[in-house]
């Protein structure tokens, strides 16, 4: 791992590698969007990361154990990006950031519902969704990718997030 070490203080560390302002909404990207492909990342980045900017991270998270590259076999020019444990060990980390979140700032509705879903089904619900992640990203990363291999877990986090977006859609929420 290429981190510079100020101490060996957990903490630390762990900002050394996540802290800076993209890394962290990469693999949000990744794990909640199933965003698996450069493209996608770029253009459907709610933050609107620049292309430059994308390509160093996912080459530093690659670098540091993070994500996994592999040649996509349905296009000879695509890569998908996949979690690697370190980071699917992250879900629990980002429920709580997504809850600390809801309750601090003024978060928006279809954007806090998976965290406020998250938050609601505590360990047991992260622990099915990091066995769901190991089996789209680890056991099957291209069946992950193309959709044939997927995650209730997500499907039903997505859904969520869909129906909030459409009752904000036609006024409702």
């Amino acid at each position: 791992m290429d981190i510079e070490l100020r101490s060996g203080c957990p903490i630390n560390l762990t900002m050394e590698v996540l802290g800076d302002r993209w890394s962290l909404i990469i693999i949000r990207d990744i794990m909640f969007g199933n965003r698996r492909h450069f493209r996608d990342l770029l253009t459907h980045s709610e933050e609107g990361i620049a292309s430059n900017i994308l390509a160093a991270r996912l080459k530093r998270l690659h670098s540091l154990g993070f994500i996994s590259r592999r040649d996509d076999p349905s296009h000879s020019q695509k890569a998908i990006y996949s979690l690697t444990e370190p980071a699917i060990q992250l879900v629990p980390l980002f429920a709580m950031i997504g809850a600390w979140g809801r309750r601090h700032l003024p978060v928006s509705e279809d954007l806090s519902i998976r965290a406020e879903l998250l938050e609601e089904g505590g360990q047991p619900l992260w622990d099915e969704f990091m066995e769901d992640l190991r089996q789209i990203h680890i056991v099957d990363p291209v069946g992950g990718a193309n959709g044939t291999v997927t995650s209730p877990v997500l499907a039903r986090l997505t859904a969520a997030f869909l129906e909030v977006r459409e009752k904000m859609a036609a006024g409702v929420a």
